[in-house]
């Protein structure tokens, strides 16, 4: 039976508060705050995600207009712009990562049994990076190049819902690999990288950590041969082989054995030679694998298009990283909705929605609901009759 509730209410019903409470005491986020609190912000930052909110002052007009509602949605003061920008630059942007992080959990718990494709007991991860480009003139801190400015988001995705684990936030001039530093590894569990990533000191963590890695190879790759094992190249294989790195530095970097798989993608008609230090999994399944990887960059592209992260609501680095930070947390609420709530949409259909019916007094299961039917509806009406009488 509906109460009577808002659907933003009804959405906030699956964000443990006392989980962001403790967040926020962590780092003493309403320390001498009377109005304008951190949950405050953080329902105003997430409206703006939901709703695709250009700036502070498209948020501050939205909001204005909705102010009736403002109680019913959980936030319990005015709000203006400028209260906005001074909270985005003073509170500490870590209490939305630690909350982030506890989503995340829930998340992946959910997820934990969806398929990507391979059968696989262990969990895999995909590991890369994207550059988020910063006006210079407005973000002077951000400098990693001449004449232009950005940040660098490291993430670290579970191929099992595409759930983002880790996400590191870093200038522009950091270099991809020195992320992996920052990883704590899960023994038994699989990292995919591309070859940007390959340090044979840092890959040989993997085997101190119990786990294991799959990158991509590089042309240059000085090694000698040990053991050839047989391939059926009608799967693409072409070679399976154990290895030793012969390089002066490398060798001594990495001086234990890999296993070196050469494939051959009859679609793109290109070559590919990947590394591992796993020799149990089949050639193939490594080499798919590798072509899992590609989910992240589909992360990258979906919360950029979907999500506003490519433009600023601030400029500092501790607003910068606000936002980014709620900003996640909303694509793993809204994945945590679709799995509870068990929808047949994507992630792209329950965001539109969201966008707009998030005020509307509606319950949340029957606007879903509507969705689905619309679309049966729009099959039914795409099929010509075979009789008209």
């Amino acid at each position: 039976m509906h109460t009577g509730r808002i659907l933003f209410a009804q959405l906030l019903d699956f964000i443990p508060r006392h989980e962001f409470n403790r967040c926020v005491r962590r780092y003493r986020g309403n320390h001498r705050i009377r109005t304008f609190s951190c949950w405050d912000q953080f329902l105003c930052m997430a409206f703006a995600q939901l709703t695709g909110r250009e700036s502070l002052r498209d948020i501050e007009t939205c909001l204005r207009v909705l102010h009736p509602k403002l109680y019913h949605a959980g936030i319990g003061s005015r709000v203006a712009r400028s209260t906005m920008a001074d909270a985005n630059e003073m509170r500490d942007w870590r209490i939305y990562a630690d909350f982030a992080q506890i989503l995340i959990g829930t998340a992946r718990t959910l997820y934990a049994h969806e398929e990507f494709g391979i059968h696989l007991d262990q969990t895999a991860y995909a590991f890369d990076s994207t550059t988020i480009d910063l006006c210079l003139a407005l973000f002077p801190w951000a400098r990693f190049r001449r004449h232009k400015g950005g940040v660098k988001l490291h993430t670290l995705i579970d191929l099992r819902g595409s759930i983002p684990c880790f996400v590191c936030v870093t200038h522009g001039k950091i270099h991809d690999v020195i992320a992996l530093d920052h990883l704590i590894l899960e023994p038994g569990s699989f990292y995919i990288m591309d070859r940007g990533y390959i340090d044979f000191a840092r890959l040989h963590r993997f085997n101190e950590g119990l786990s294991f890695f799959v990158v991509r190879a590089k042309k240059n790759l000085d090694y000698q041969r040990r053991v050839c094992r047989p391939v059926d190249k009608t799967t693409g294989l072409r070679a399976d082989q154990t290895i030793l790195l012969c390089g002066p530095k490398t060798s001594q970097q990495y001086p234990i054995p890999l296993r070196r798989i050469s494939y051959f993608d009859a679609e793109t008609q290109k070559r590919f030679v990947f590394l591992t230090n796993n020799f149990e999994l089949p050639a193939i399944a490594i080499a798919r694998l590798y072509k899992c990887r590609w989910r992240v960059e589909l992360f990258f592209k979906w919360i950029k298009q979907h999500l506003h992260i490519k433009a600023f609501y601030g400029t500092s680095e501790n607003a910068v990283k606000t936002q980014v930070w709620i900003a996640i947390a909303t694509y793993v609420l809204v994945a945590i909705v679709k799995k509870k709530m068990n929808l047949g949409l994507s992630l792209y259909e329950i965001l539109q929605m969201l966008n707009i019916t998030l005020f509307e007094n509606v319950p949340i299961l029957q606007a879903f609901s509507l969705i689905n039917q619309q679309d049966q509806e729009s099959n039914l009406c795409n099929q010509l009759e075979l009789f008209n009488f």
